[in-house]
């Protein structure tokens, strides 16, 4: 809308004559030449009679000329016949008229050269009786392409450009709000094994793994799809016209897509996605609801043994209310007594004597019962809760072994730290305020880590278990042979006692041979490291006798005894005492580790 500038006589009031006329129209050229924005002057039927400067640069610039005389409102609709022209000119025939007082819009249209768009923002004011109208157009293009990026970035994942929660959202609402009630289905998925590839190979191929992924669902999904990034290693897809049928089809389609290794910092890695799918039940519900219930049932895939789909049904979200009201049952628990600790034995083999318990933890729930802790350890895992189920445990764990202290019974006492309280970076502090509060020597404490749990961060981990050494308390390696950590970082870990995990002691049938060599290499290890074994899930004679030949420092388990309550274990222990429930150790260890070494030898 540009053209080269012209004069004209404008009939202003307020003057008379020719002489008069002519200064006015000078006058009102020279302030609209003066203006910054091409600016256009019109009569009352729409036509050009001024323009400025500016109005002439900006023709120029953009290959178009539009001079006084022509039609304002045929040209504004010619260059872009769209709803925004026609509502300008029907809002500058207003103003014209004399039905408002000015006009104000915002206008987009084709770039002349074809690579855009352009954007100005109009403005119209009336001058005189007779109906003339000024109309700037300031050229706003960088700032709606501005705006436009900033909008884009706000509702896109940075990483991988997909949509991000608060789109998603957005997109799953407007296709639940569709008059047609069309199906719609959400694929909840998370990437089995992300935390290690992060964990192990840092979070810069983390990100390129993230990126590898996206572009893979991309292609997995259909062209009504829409793949989208939640955060972290989550991404769900809505599926626009898709039942949970069709859901369940495009899910194994996008497990189908981790088939091929990803090539990530010089490795070749393969992964897999638990998948949850929740479809439409019923006409009103909200895009919150819908990626919540595929959430669910995306862990209840996880848990059935990962690289699953699972379709969401009614009973997942019940169990998922039930785990949040125990949740918040919980803490109140931890804070009101409710939680209870069980003790199993721990004997020593060469001599068959009872030298210590390990604290388990139980909660008598007023509704439920007694539970065990796979019920609601979990939970406090989930909830932030395990470094107050953890104190108290230390607390009531080292109370109870100096009130047997002080009635003659000396044991002592292994006590579980989670991980997630080991990572927190409070546990000398802990152990030291709940043996003070006590009484109990440290040398009769025992604290238990998982072997994966020391290996997230075995620096700080060597840090803290030192410390805890020095003042006299023993440090266990729970669970041995279960994870993942190197023999350095075993050499570097300042612990006294290797668990080793049950899973060895267990022996699966056909295998006693392979297990044998497993359990004898732990012991060597834990000799060679100046430390003591200990044999857990012992549950039959065989395989308290295997622990016996192998030379392993201690055991327990059901075959010894079972978790018991602290008024029981006096009762036991005195019966062990009078031999009343000797324990059922083999007498011939040197015969038996002869058979087992045949054994292993033959593999």
């Amino acid at each position: 809308m540009h053209g080269r500038q012209g004069r004209a006589e404008l009939p202003f009031d307020g003057q008379d004559g020719a002489a008069a006329r002519g200064r006015d129209a000078e006058l009102v050229a020279a302030v609209v030449d003066a203006l910054p924005s091409p600016t256009v002057v019109l009569d009352p039927q729409g036509v050009i009679v001024l323009v400025n400067s500016a109005w002439v640069t900006d023709g120029r610039k953009h290959g178009q000329a539009i001079r006084p005389g022509a039609d304002y409102f045929a040209e504004a609709v010619s260059l872009a016949d769209d709803p925004d022209g026609r509502t300008l000119v029907a809002e500058l025939r207003e103003l014209i008229a004399g039905e408002r007082s000015e006009m104000s819009i915002d206008r987009s249209m084709p770039s002349p050269s074809g690579t855009g768009r352009l954007w100005f923002h109009l403005q119209g004011t009336r001058v005189g009786s007779a109906g003339h109208v000024v109309v700037t157009h300031t050229d706003v293009t960088a700032r709606v392409l501005a705006e436009r990026a900033s909008s884009w970035q706000a509702r896109h994942d940075h990483l991988t450009e997909l949509p991000n929660r608060a789109h998603l959202h957005e997109l799953i609402n407007r296709e639940l709000h569709r008059p047609d009630h069309p199906a719609v289905s959400v694929l909840f998925l998370d990437v089995d094994g992300f935390k290690d590839v992060n964990d192990s190979l840092g979070h810069e191929v983390g990100d390129e793994l993230l990126r590898q992924i996206s572009a893979r669902l991309l292609g997995a999904t259909r062209a009504q799809d829409t793949v989208g990034r939640l955060g972290g290693d989550e991404f769900v897809v809505l599926c626009r016209d898709c039942d949970t049928d069709g859901a369940t089809a495009l899910a194994e389609r996008c497990q189908a897509a981790f088939a091929e290794p990803f090539e990530l910092g010089g490795r070749s890695l393969t992964l897999g996605a638990s998948i949850g799918i929740a479809g439409r039940e019923r006409r009103r519900v909200r895009s919150t609801e819908l990626v919540r219930d595929a959430d669910l049932a995306m862990y209840a895939a996880k848990a059935a043994g990962r690289g699953r789909v699972r379709v969401f049904s009614p009973d997942l979200r019940v169990a998922a209310e039930t785990r949040m009201q125990l949740a918040a049952e919980l803490r109140d628990a931890i804070a009101g007594e409710q939680l209870v600790l069980h003790y199993q034995p721990i004997v020593h083999l060469s001599t068959g004597a009872c030298t210590g318990v390990e604290a388990l933890v139980r909660w008598q729930h007023p509704a439920r019962g007694l539970l065990p802790p796979s019920d609601f350890v979990p939970l406090a895992a989930q909830h932030d809760l395990m470094a107050q189920l953890t104190c108290w445990v230390l607390r009531t764990a080292t109370g109870q072994a100096a009130a047997w202290d002080a009635a003659g019974l000396s044991l002592v006492m292994n006590v579980n730290i989670s991980a997630e309280h080991f990572s927190a970076g409070t546990l000398t502090d802990d152990v030291a305020a709940a043996l003070e509060a006590s009484g109990l020597p440290p040398e009769r404490l025992v604290v238990e880590l998982t072997e994966t749990s020391v290996a997230e961060d075995p620096t700080s981990a060597a840090a803290q278990l030192a410390r805890l050494r020095v003042t006299g308390v023993e440090v266990s390696i729970d669970d041995f042979g279960s994870g993942f950590s190197s023999i350095s970082q075993l050499v570097a870990l300042p612990a006294g006692l290797l668990k080793i995990d049950r899973s060895l002691v267990t022996c699966a049938a056909g295998r006693a041979g392979q297990a044998a060599a497993a359990i004898e290499a732990v012991v060597g290890l834990a000799d060679a490291f100046g430390m003591r074994s200990l044999a857990e899930g012992v549950e039959t004679a065989e395989q308290l006798a295997v622990a016996t030949a192998l030379g392993c420092t201690f055991a327990q388990g059901f075959h010894i005894a079972r978790p018991m309550p602290a008024e029981d274990i006096p009762a036991w222990m005195a019966a062990r005492t009078r031999g009343a429930a000797p324990l059922p150790l083999l007498t011939d260890a040197a015969s038996l580790s002869r058979g087992l070494g045949s054994a292993v030898g033959s593999g």
